[in-house]
């Protein structure tokens, strides 16, 4: 059996004349003639290969049997139709379906709030989901294609070969530690100064790898991966850590940062996605808002 193809204009049509009652009302409502209008029933009936207004002798419109079980129908394609065309629409304007984004605490914590405020004020059906993680495991999650796109530093180009960087933020690696630590009487530091002290390495610490301060990382004992308990430690006085400025938290007057002057370390963080890989519209339009508001 060869199943009609139903076209969504011709399906309005027959809609329009029957709930206007007349080929004419349609035609108007449709900006056809009404020619156009008799000829796209025609071509609906041919489809169906049965009649869907009677034939009578008054100005009346009437539906057959058949036309009066058809229109509801009708009516649902056009509901599926509709919904499916706008929630396409909407998406290709990235003004709805889910986004999924992973950063770095750094840049979650002190820029996205206020990107993000300003980029869903637009987008109110848009769903967002935000991972925070470190660098490596952010970039894992876009190579696995768990996420659409991330914001992350890439040190080490050569380990993630598939990886498009596109850098946003400079920000200058420092030494943290306590507030009674000896060290806050510096202004900045040389590496060497920290020889002596318990040095807790975190994610962030491969900065250091290609740098005269490689042995620091070598000779420490610990190593914490989350946030908030390096911060927990370090308010404790357990020791100190290298961390960029941006990662530094704010408002805390227990801790204090000093930048580290020799090695210099600058670490650039930006908007990472799979090379060869088309962004979908909402991360392609999140993308493109960072990059023109921070710059």
């Amino acid at each position: 059996m060869s199943l009609p193809e139903f076209k969504i204009t011709q399906l309005r049509h027959f809609i329009w004349v029957a709930e206007l009652k007349g080929f004419h009302s349609a035609a108007k409502k449709a900006c056809r003639t009404q020619p156009a209008i008799s000829l796209s029933i025609r071509e609906l009936e041919n489809k169906l290969d049965t009649a869907l207004f009677e034939k009578v002798n008054t100005k009346a419109t009437i539906l057959t049997p058949f036309g009066k079980y058809f229109l509801p129908k009708a009516k649902e394609l056009i509901y599926h139709h509709d919904n499916i065309a706008l929630d396409m629409a909407l998406m290709c304007e990235h003004k709805t379906g889910h986004l999924r984004l992973a950063s770095v605490p750094s840049i979650s914590t002190r820029m996205l709030p206020e990107l993000l405020s300003e980029f869903i004020n637009d987008v109110p059906d848009l769903q967002i989901s935000l991972y925070d993680d470190n660098s490596e495991a952010v970039l894992k999650k876009v190579e696995k294609q768990q996420v659409d796109i991330g914001i992350s530093s890439l040190p080490y180009k050569n380990e993630h070969a598939d990886i498009k960087f596109t850098p946003i933020w400079k920000d200058q690696l420092g030494v943290v530690c306590h507030r009674n630590n000896p060290l806050v009487e510096e202004t900045e530091l040389h590496w060497k100064k920290l020889r002596k002290l318990r040095l807790i390495r975190n994610g962030t610490s491969r900065l250091l790898e290609d740098t005269k301060a490689k042995s620091l990382l070598n000779d420490s004992q610990l190593f914490i991966s989350t946030m908030i308990s390096l911060i927990a430690m370090l308010e404790a006085g357990l020791g100190v850590t290298t961390l960029p400025w941006f990662a530094f938290p704010q408002n805390n007057n227990n801790l204090r940062f000093i930048p580290l002057k020799n090695p210099k370390v600058i670490r650039q963080t930006g908007i990472v996605q799979l090379k060869n890989k088309s962004l979908s519209p909402a991360a392609s339009a999140l993308e493109n808002f960072i990059i023109k508001n921070t710059n």
